[in-house]
C-alpha cells in the first residue's frame, strides 16, 4: 500500500472497521512490525529505524490512554520526561498547551474524572508536548459530540498550518470531506486515494436520486436491477449508483419504479463522499 503523505497537511485514513486503518498506523508508529515490506517515515526506515522516529511523532490512540490516576499537568510533566524534555523547557511547554486547548482550569484535576472532550483535549496536548513534526491520530473523535468534533478539527487545521503533517483516521463522512487528501481502505488494501473533491468527481458512476412515500419499496426495487451497482436510502429518499454506460439513467429509474408500481421523483444529482465510500468498498 503505497503512501505518500505531503509535509503540513492533514491525510486521512477512511474505511469500515476491519479495514486496516489502526493496523496501518501502528506500523507506521513502529508499534508492530509488518509481515512483509517496508515503510519510510519522515526519511527513516520502519522497522528498523522506530526507536529513531519515536521522538519526532506524536501517536493518539483511539482509547484515552493517560494514566486516569495522575492529574492532567502530572500527566502532561510524566510524558515530557518520557520525551526527555528538560525541565525549564518542559514547564514552558506544559504551560503553552495547557492554554493552546483549554486545560489550565483542569490543571490539578485527575484525568479519569474528566469528560470524553476533555480527555481528547488532553491526549492532543500530549501527544503534540514534544513538537513532532508528524502526528499519527486513530479515530480521535469516536467517543464526542458535534461541537467537540468541529472545535478539535480547528486545532488540527491550526496544527497543520504549523507544519505538522497530521495522519487521521476516521469513519465519519463529515470529517474525511476536512482532510487535504484521502485514502479509503477496504481489507487491507488502499482502494482510492486523492483529495475529496477529486474522488467524487471521479466516482465513475451516476448518481440518481429519488423521493417517494415508499422508500423501503422502492429500495427493494431498485437493488439488483440491470446496470444499478448500490441502492440506499436516505430518510425519505434512495440513492442509487447506475453504471455511467446505461442510456439514460433517469428513465432506466423510472420504468424499474414504474414495473413496480412505485410512484417517484427521479432526478440525477451530485455525488456525495458516501457514494465514492460505497463505490470503493462494496
Amino acid at each position: 500500500m503505497a503512501l505518500d503523505v505531503p509535509v503540513g497537511k492533514i491525510y486521512g485514513f477512511l474505511g469500515p472497521n476491519g479495514s486496516g486503518k489502526t493496523t496501518a498506523i501502528r506500523m507506521l508508529c513502529g508499534l508492530l512490525v509488518p509481515t512483509e515490506g517496508t515503510a519510510t517515515v519522515l526519511g527513516r526506515r520502519l522497522p528498523g529505524e522506530a526507536e529513531a522516529l519515536r521522538h519526532h511523532i506524536g501517536y493518539m490512540t483511539q482509547k484515552f490512554s493517560l494514566y486516569q490516576d495522575l492529574s492532567v499537568i502530572q500527566n502532561l510533566r510524566f510524558i515530557g520526561r518520557i520525551y526527555t524534555i528538560a525541565k525549564p523547557e518542559l514547564e514552558i511547554r506544559v504551560d503553552a498547551n495547557c492554554a493552546r486547548y483549554d486545560l489550565d482550569p483542569l490543571r490539578g484535576q485527575l484525568a479519569g474524572t474528566l469528560s470524553g472532550g476533555q480527555r481528547q483535549r488532553l491526549a492532543l496536548a500530549a501527544a503534540t508536548l514534544h513538537r513532532p513534526e508528524l502526528l499519527l491520530l486513530d479515530e480521535p473523535t469516536s467517543a464526542v459530540d458535534p461541537e467537540t468534533r468541529r472545535d478539535f478539527w480547528d486545532s488540527l487545521y491550526e496544527l497543520a498550518a504549523e507544519g505538522t503533517t497530521i495522519l487521521v483516521s476516521t469513519h465519519f463522512m463529515d470529517e474525511a470531506e476536512r482532510c487535504h487528501r484521502l485514502a479509503i481502505l477496504d481489507g487491507g488494501r488502499k482502494v482510492a486515494d486523492g483529495p475529496p473533491e477529486q474522488l467524487m468527481q471521479d466516482i465513475g458512476y451516476l448518481i440518481i436520486e429519488v423521493e417517494t412515500d415508499d422508500p423501503v419499496a422502492c429500495r427493494a426495487a431498485l437493488a439488483g436491477a440491470e446496470g444499478v451497482f448500490s441502492a440506499a436510502q436516505l430518510g425519505t429518499k434512495i440513492r442509487a449508483l447506475v453504471d455511467p454506460t446505461v442510456g439514460r439513467p433517469e428513465d432506466l429509474i423510472v420504468a424499474r419504479l414504474k414495473s413496480a408500481g412505485i410512484d417517484g421523483r427521479v432526478q440525477r444529482v451530485d455525488p456525495s463522499l458516501e457514494d465514492v465510500f460505497v463505490a470503493a468498498t462494496q
